[in-house]
C-alpha cells in the first residue's frame, strides 16, 4: 500500500467488511478459519490487539474469555485478531498466565498476518504493522453497528461492550448511562 492509496471506511450501518482468517480454533494444526460468513445469524465481538506477549492485550484477551458465557447468553460470539501469526497465538495460549501468557482461551484468535483485514477495518497502523484497539459489534446480518478504537495503552471494557450489545439488542432508543432493565426512549 502507498500514501496515496486509500483504505475504504468501515461505516455503521453498512455491511461489515468480510475476512476469512486462519484461528487457533483447532491449536493442533492451526488449519481451521474464522470468517463473518461464520457467523451470520448471530452477533459478533470482532475486536483486534496491537501485539501478542505485551501488557494490556492479556487482560482484554481473559477478561472477554471470562464473560463469554455472558455474550453466548445474548447470542454473540466472539472472534479476537492481531497482526501477529497464529503460531505465535498458539504459544501465548499455551504459555501460563504468570509467565506472560493468556492460557486457554474460550473463543477463536484469527492471525491477521497479511494485515488486509485490520486494514479493511481501518484499525491497522501502517507505520509499525500493529493493530489499534478496535472492537467492532456486527449484527446477524452482518451490518456494523459499533465500533471504538482506542490508544494503544487504553484496554476496553467487558461491562461497556455488553452493555452496548444488549442496548443494541433492546430495539429502542436507550439514552446515555442505560442499563439492561431500563427503559427505552421508544
Amino acid at each position: 500500500m502507498t500514501p496515496n492509496d486509500t483504505v475504504p471506511a468501515v461505516k455503521i450501518g453498512q455491511p461489515a467488511p468480510s475476512f476469512k482468517l486462519l484461528s487457533t480454533k483447532n491449536l493442533e494444526t492451526l488449519e481451521e478459519t474464522v470468517a463473518l460468513e461464520d457467523y451470520k445469524g448471530k452477533w459478533l465481538v470482532l475486536f483486534f490487539w496491537p501485539f501478542d506477549f505485551t501488557y494490556v492485550c492479556p487482560t482484554e484477551i481473559i477478561s472477554l474469555s471470562d464473560a463469554y458465557e455472558q455474550f453466548l447468553d445474548f447470542d454473540c460470539d466472539i472472534v479476537g485478531v492481531s497482526t501477529d501469526s497464529v503460531h505465535t497465538h498458539r504459544a501465548w495460549i499455551q504459555t501460563p498466565r504468570d509467565q506472560k501468557g493468556i492460557g486457554p482461551v474460550a473463543y477463536p484468535l484469527g492471525a491477521d498476518f497479511t494485515k488486509e483485514t485490520a486494514r479493511a477495518y481501518g484499525v491497522l497502523d501502517e507505520a509499525t504493522g500493529a493493530a489499534h484497539r478496535g472492537l467492532f459489534i456486527i449484527d446477524p446480518d452482518g451490518i456494523l453497528r459499533y465500533q471504538v478504537v482506542t490508544d494503544l495503552n487504553v484496554g476496553r471494557s467487558v461491562d461497556e461492550t455488553l452493555r452496548v450489545l444488549q442496548a443494541l439488542q433492546a430495539g429502542g432508543l436507550c439514552p446515555a448511562n442505560w442499563k439492561p432493565g431500563d427503559k427505552t426512549l421508544g
